[in-house]
């Protein structure tokens, strides 16, 4: 059984076993796309793990049991799942195997590096279904004992209450949900947050939808923040809308080595976050992604330093299922560059679309 897949070498064949998260990762790689670096635990250590532990059946008869209609039903028996793979003790093959791959990465990135470590289900980011926000990530992780330990955390947020219920509300069978968890370098962005190769307010495909905000993109994707939003048209390649929003909170590097929220100083809290050129930046990269997939993608990025990274990119699940009225099956770039020569970007004031 193959217990570390390296992003780098990600084989579509290996998708089965690392979740939506970590193939979308190696895919992107693949494609030439800036991805930080790194690892995935595959699936098959999270079955291993149960199965050796005794855990398999006992987690399968809880969520069996659960009544889907009675949160309390679906809160019980997550707490019940979380605690027991709380209690496992990992084999020592992946232990070692998991604690020699982290040292492998801070050879080539540098020593004690942080990591994010990112829970990536076998049944997420489909192109019916994202979920989103389901799962467990952890930042800014330091150290082998402590990146093993944050595996564990992530097997156990298969069984959040959120997650639980969006795997019965869509049909997933629970017995066959197992957890990759993915193991990558750790950015310190300035901006992050997230872009849409469509426009999610009425479908458009001739435009991407860029959300941005300072620090660490979990204020964005969590919604604790308003965002700053900019539109792109695709074609031109010019930035037709701006909405520029008062950002009072973001995450950043606090002393103690920790991700917390933090108040946004006043000055910046009405500044855009991103100059034009970053704007149109993020943009490429999005389209980037969409072309290599052939489907529209919700992108999440983070801006470090002077370069745009991309660190996941999934079907974009709401427009994507929707039938297309017949007018507006394709974008009619005659039209779009009209509108833009109508209505050029830098005519366009900030706090408008």
């Amino acid at each position: 059984m193959a217990q570390i897949l390296w992003f780098e070498n990600y084989q579509p064949a290996d998708a089965p076993v690392l979740g939506g998260k970590n193939a979308s990762l190696g895919t992107m790689l693949g494609a030439g796309l800036p991805v930080p670096p790194g690892f995935a635990v595959s699936a098959d250590c999270y079955r291993k793990a149960l199965a050796d532990g005794g855990l398999t059946g006992q987690i399968d008869a809880l969520i069996a049991a659960v009544d889907p209609r009675d949160p309390a039903s679906v809160a019980a028996a997550g707490e019940r799942a979380r605690a027991l793979i709380a209690s496992l003790e990992v084999g020592a093959d992946l232990a070692d195997a998991i604690r020699a791959a982290y040292a492998r990465l801070c050879e080539r990135c540098g020593d004690d590096i942080p990591v994010a470590v990112r829970s990536s289900a076998t049944c997420e980011d489909q192109p019916d279904a994202s979920f989103a926000g389901e799962h467990d990530t952890y930042l800014w992780v330091r150290g082998a004992d402590a990146v093993l330990a944050h595996v564990l955390r992530c097997w156990g947020s298969l069984f959040t209450d959120r997650g639980i219920a969006y795997r019965l509300e869509r049909g997933y069978g629970q017995h066959g949900a197992a957890m990759s968890v993915g193991v990558q370098q750790m950015v310190r962005p300035r901006v992050a947050g997230v872009a849409f190769t469509l426009n999610p307010l009425n479908g458009d495909r001739s435009q991407v939808a860029i959300d941005a905000s300072w620090g660490f993109g979990e204020a964005v994707v969590s919604g604790e923040v308003t965002p700053d939003n900019f539109l792109v048209d695709k074609v031109m390649g010019t930035i037709t809308g701006r909405t520029i929003s008062a950002k009072t909170l973001e995450y950043r590097l606090a002393d103690s080595g920790a991700v917390v929220a933090a108040d946004v100083e006043a000055s910046r809290q009405s500044v855009p976050c991103l100059t034009d050129e970053e704007i149109l930046a993020v943009a490429r990269l999005a389209r980037r992604a969409e072309k290599h997939y052939r489907c529209p993608q919700d992108v999440e990025w983070a801006l470090d330093g002077p370069d745009v990274l991309l660190l996941q990119s999934r079907p974009e699940t709401v427009w994507s299922r929707r039938p297309k009225p017949a007018a507006a099956c394709e974008a009619d770039p005659i039209r779009s560059m009209v509108q833009t020569l109508l209505r050029p970007a830098h005519g366009t004031p900030e706090g408008s679309c």
